[in-house]
This record gives structure tokens, C-alpha cells and sequence, in this order.
């Protein structure tokens, strides 16, 4: 699902997260982020609260933008999260955030999201292609 194109974006790139609740949708951007060899996305926990609140009421789907503004290449992906409140993968988000924001802001936790669509966004003839 998650070919090199994709990955390399993901790698490099800022997300947009987007959930919704009650009719209510909501994005935020993301910088502490990461892909496991797996294919899953991971974010770390810094300022998510609206997303969580989100998360829990309609059963932990979410969608993911990520795009390059010069090349304008860019995926939707499309999935389910889990937050995780401790362990090794919120342990490495607390230790980059800390440093980044000198100690005054710290990881809560982190999504782990899994996938199940991931479409082209790309200007084009692959445009909403499903990879």
C-alpha cells in the first residue's frame, strides 16, 4: 500500500490530520511523526486534544494529507488509530519533543495508525487513483 513515493513524502513532509465528531471536523498539522517498516504512521501526542476527543467518538478513523507544495505531489491516506499512552514508541516522542521544545512541552502519548486506503492527490491522470 505504502509504496517508496509515498514513503519518501511521509518521511519529508509536514501531515495535515483530520478528524471529525458530531458533524464537527477538525485538522491539525503535524511535525512529530514517523513510518514503522510496516507501513504503520505514528504521531506523536503533543497538542492533540481536540483529535483525540474526535478519535474516541467516532471509532478512531482519521485521514492523512501529505503533499510536496513544489512538485505538488500528495496522498490521502485514510485509516483507523489507536493512542498509546506509554512504551518504547511514546518514550522516543517524549525524548524529541522534550529536546525541540527545551523541556517545556513533552509527548502525552502517540497514534498509531493503520491503514486501509491510501489515493493519489496529485494533479493528473493517477488523481484519486487508490495505490
Amino acid at each position: 500500500m505504502l509504496n517508496e513515493n509515498v514513503v519518501n513524502l511521509l518521511k519529508n513532509s509536514m501531515w495535515d490530520l483530520a478528524t471529525c465528531a458530531n458533524g464537527q471536523p477538525n485538522v491539525v498539522p503535524v511535525a512529530f511523526k514517523d513510518v514503522t517498516p510496516e507501513g504503520k504512521l505514528l504521531v506523536g501526542d503533543v497538542f492533540l486534544d481536540t483529535t483525540l476527543k474526535n478519535l474516541q467518538a467516532n471509532g478512531g478513523r482519521i485521514a492523512i494529507s501529505v503533499y510536496d507544495p513544489k512538485s505538488l505531489e500528495g496522498y490521502q491516506l485514510k485509516g483507523t488509530a489507536e493512542h498509546l499512552t506509554g512504551g518504547p514508541v511514546v518514550d522516543n516522542f517524549k525524548k524529541i519533543v522534550e529536546t525541540v521544545f527545551k523541556g517545556t512541552a513533552t509527548a502525552k502519548g502517540a497514534l498509531v495508525i493503520t491503514l486501509d486506503k491510501v489515493i493519489v492527490t496529485t494533479p493528473g491522470g493517477e488523481n484519486k487513483k487508490k495505490l
